[in-house]
């Protein structure tokens, strides 16, 4: 018997949901299953050659070391001018380097929620913001966009009604994950109403910015007239630039905010690997083309499987960016994911994670042999139109 006395804190949240079936996914292929793996959120795509070799040439220069908490000088430039070419009145003062998006967003919430704290999330939303809510003892409060679609500027009265002078946080999170939504400016304009009206602070969660379908146009809600203030900018290199296992991210927002973070951030990780932050200048400069293939490819997918459900009976709400797909399914989503692994060797994950119940959430980034066979499966198992 353990002797371990654990936190309430540890108590409060469950296990990443994508990530344990990523690994039920994992352990079924070392048995030899072939799994069509749907659940992760990582591009099929290699890191472009410029960048790995941005970092070769950093590591043969010696770049190994510690580097500036908040970041490399060139790096924190870098960010700050596609900042302000996106809107954004930022400097490199103004950046904080992290490991990773995730860490960034742990850092900021851990910087700015306090025990009882209300954030807001909008539904479906990703899977991480509630268990760094819940680790940071704060509350939560949600508002489902399920009835409109996910599409936000039909949810805003239920927005209005659900945040108050008592909300404390505000996460929106467009292109969307899980559901691929990009909002309006409509939206964020009612998003920015709202956090005025109330003195909410935003984050503004940014990471699939450059990955959008239909040509268009992304609006960072820092941008707005009175959010320069109070929204703080999250954005990464894992899903744009491949480069997820780099572990590379940042956030941004006002000088304080981002003094006051770097405590967490300097008792936590240090700083974010050094050859890797001069690979993401590299990324930020000079990889527009590549990144504009990856975006293409995954509009691409995203067309076939529309199109092919809907031929197989399935209506879905067409992503709009993201390479992530909500697909109705029973009641019990779980239990559907459960079979849809167990019978069919396909991995999805439960809408429910999300916020969501009665959907699974299908990564598209895959190839689109792939994600036919996948459909293929299903269908044999009679879980493609349970849903619907």
């Amino acid at each position: 018997m353990s002797s371990f006395e654990f936190t309430d804190r540890v108590g409060r949240v469950s296990p990443s949901a994508t990530l344990a079936i990523s690994n039920e996914a994992s352990a079924l292929e070392t048995q030899g299953v072939d799994v069509v793996d749907l659940s992760v959120g990582e591009p099929d795509f290699n890191t472009p050659e410029n960048v790995k070799t941005a970092a070769h040439d950093a590591l043969d220069a010696g770049k190994t070391g510690y580097t500036p908490s908040p970041g490399i000088p060139e790096l924190r430039e870098a960010i700050a001018e596609k900042l302000r070419a996106d809107g954004l009145d930022h400097d490199a003062e103004n950046v904080m380097v992290t490991p990773g998006g995730k860490q960034a967003l742990y850092e900021v919430f851990q910087t700015l929620v306090g025990e009882g704290d209300e954030v807001a999330l909008i539904d479906p939303a990703w899977v991480s913001y509630e268990a760094m809510t819940k680790l940071a003892g704060g509350s939560l409060t949600r508002v489902d966009t399920t009835p409109y679609g996910f599409h936000l500027e039909a949810a805003l009265e239920d927005l209005q009604t659900a945040v108050s002078d008592e909300t404390d946080l505000l996460v929106v999170n467009s292109p969307g994950n899980p559901h691929g939504m990009v909002y309006t400016d409509a939206a964020l304009r009612g998003v920015r109403d709202l956090a005025v009206e109330h003195d909410i602070t935003v984050v503004s969660d940014e990471i699939y910015q450059q990955i959008v379908h239909d040509d268009r146009e992304m609006t960072s809600l820092g941008s707005l007239s009175g959010m320069g203030d109070r929204t703080i900018t999250l954005n990464g290199f894992s899903k744009a630039y491949a480069m997820t296992g780099w572990r590379l991210g940042y956030f941004a927002g006002p000088a304080e905010l981002v003094s006051e973070a770097g405590k967490v951030h300097g008792h936590s990780v240090s700083c974010a690997t050094n050859f890797v932050q001069h690979a993401g200048v590299e990324a930020l400069r000079n990889t527009d083309e590549a990144v504009a293939e990856m975006a293409a490819a995954f509009e691409r997918r995203r067309d076939t499987l529309v199109a092919e459900l809907a031929d197989r009976g399935v209506d879905v709400p067409a992503p709009e960016g993201a390479f992530y797909l909500m697909l109705p399914v029973a009641a019990d989503d779980q239990a559907w994911c459960a079979e849809a692994i167990g019978e069919a060797h396909v991995a999805t994950v439960p809408g429910s994670a999300f916020g969501t119940p009665g959907y699974a959430r299908l990564s598209y980034a895959n190839s689109t042999d792939r994600l036919l066979e996948a459909f293929d499966r299903l269908e044999a198992h009679d879980l493609l139109t349970a849903g619907v």
